[in-house]
């Protein structure tokens, strides 16, 4: 008699999981549970994994990628759980099982959703999807002095936590240009360090250089301004090491603007590791963008400002679950691009933290409201921004924020002649890279 054997692989590295309020086990027993609000109330960043008999449910959160793959077998179908789509292959290649596989049928765990799953086997059960954070349009008064203090008290709060788990021992440093979140986060990690008596000689500010790229400048004017300048530590690479082919291999995406991004992201995190060998901790901006809804409409012939300021989290979601446009290979929003971040601090060895990823962050932002701010006018939206931040940082920390106009990582690491020269635009030839990794037998 042969026994239907159903099995879970879990490659997910529980210890990565950081939560601040619940031991894992804890975390773990709320999403058995089903709860969208006992998920909610999993502080910190996580990718929980729990099971009940036929029955496996998945979330994570913004910050940690998460992926999945249903595997048929004789004996019963097998799920593998992993961050990665090399771990899901690796797996399939240790038990016979590569033939089934294919990187387009991996599924990623979209951020912020229970994601439920019936081991059945034949035919492939469709998961469903329920949403565990949902936070409230538009709530706070048209007060951009109120915003402020509280989207950088928000802030300030996350920072403050991940911070209380860092040994007193170790260096901090943050992925720092001078920009409006970088800078952010910056000066709040400075301030709550002080507020919590730390010493703040434990704080660096890496900027990358790669040459005639105006990010250093940036970086030196900004800490200058408030006799910071001492934190500063710029990170010297070398444009012709930049290599888009090992980028992809890393981040596992094909998008252009996420590849290049993650490019200068891998340049850095190499440069901090060959100056640091033991360094462990890094913060960035991550997020910032997303939360205040400030990319370039013009540039996206799929938006208008009023798919911009009508839809919740767009920019940090894409168009949702559930929709035409939603990829279930790869998410949408910063849910799919996030790994140009995690995958390069990861691959390196850092621990790295966004704090404007956080939902408690990004609650406070959907809560501005965008509408009656702009009245729908693209100009005013991009203004909006640098009041906000800076405005907060004034109210939070006492120091009155350098805003600079807004600029890609790519674009201030390196002279943007220079950027077209050492790595292409095209998506097609990023995507034929990445199959190829597949295709030709990688590994």
């Amino acid at each position: 008699m042969n026994h239907y054997v159903e099995r879970v692989v879990d490659l997910t590295e529980p210890a990565a999981n950081q939560i601040f309020n619940l031991t894992v086990e804890e975390a773990r027993a709320r999403l058995h549970s089903g709860n969208p609000d006992a998920v909610r109330g999993i502080h910190g960043s996580f990718a929980l994994i729990a099971r009940e008999r036929k029955t496996v449910r998945m979330a994570r959160s913004l910050d940690r990628p998460m992926r999945y793959f249903l595997a048929k077998r004789q004996e019963g179908p097998v799920l593998i759980v992993a961050p990665r789509i090399d771990a899901i292959y690796n797996w399939l290649k240790s038990e016979g099982l590569e033939g089934q596989f294919h990187p387009s049928y991996t599924r990623m765990v979209p951020a912020h959703y229970i994601v439920e799953l019936q081991l059945i086997g034949c035919p492939d059960p469709d998961p469903t999807y329920t949403r565990f954070f949902t936070p409230v349009a538009g709530s706070l008064p048209e007060n951009l002095e109120e915003i402020g203090r509280a989207y950088i008290g928000a802030l300030a709060e996350e920072i403050a936590q991940w911070l209380q788990r860092v040994p007193e021992q170790e260096p901090v440093g943050v992925c720092f240009s001078g920009g409006i979140d970088s800078g952010s986060v910056f000066l709040t990690t400075y301030f709550v360090m002080q507020r919590l008596g730390m010493s703040p000689s434990r704080l660096k500010a890496f900027v990358l250089d790669l040459g005639r790229g105006p990010d250093v400048e940036q970086a030196r004017a900004f800490l200058d301004a408030l006799g910071l300048g001492l934190f500063l530590e710029p990170v010297e690479a070398d444009p012709a090491a930049l290599n888009t082919d090992e980028t992809i291999q890393i981040v596992e995406d094909y998008k252009s603007l996420d590849v290049q991004s993650a490019t200068m992201a891998v340049a850095l995190c190499r440069g901090i590791r060959e100056r640091y060998a033991d360094w462990k901790y890094l913060l960035d901006g991550d997020g910032g963008d997303e939360n205040l809804k400030d990319y370039p409409i013009e540039e996206n012939p799929e938006l208008t400002i009023r798919s911009v300021v009508n839809n919740p989290m767009l920019y940090q979601e894409g168009w949702g679950v559930g929709k035409i446009k939603h990829s279930l290979t790869y998410s949408g929003g910063l849910s799919r691009s996030y790994t140009r971040t995690y995958a390069p601090a990861h691959h390196f060895g850092f621990l790295g933290f966004s704090p404007y990823t956080r939902p408690d962050v990004i609650a406070m932002a959907e809560a501005i409201p965008f509408i009656r701010l702009t009245d729908y006018s693209v100009e005013k939206l991009y203004a909006l921004k640098g009041e906000i931040v800076s405005r907060g940082v004034a109210a939070v920390t006492g120091m009155q924020m350098p805003v600079f106009p807004k600029r890609r990582f790519q674009h201030g690491a390196i002279a943007q002649d220079a950027l077209r020269d050492v790595l292409p635009w095209q998506e097609a030839e990023y995507r034929r890279k990445f199959l190829s990794l597949y295709l030709q037998g990688w590994r």
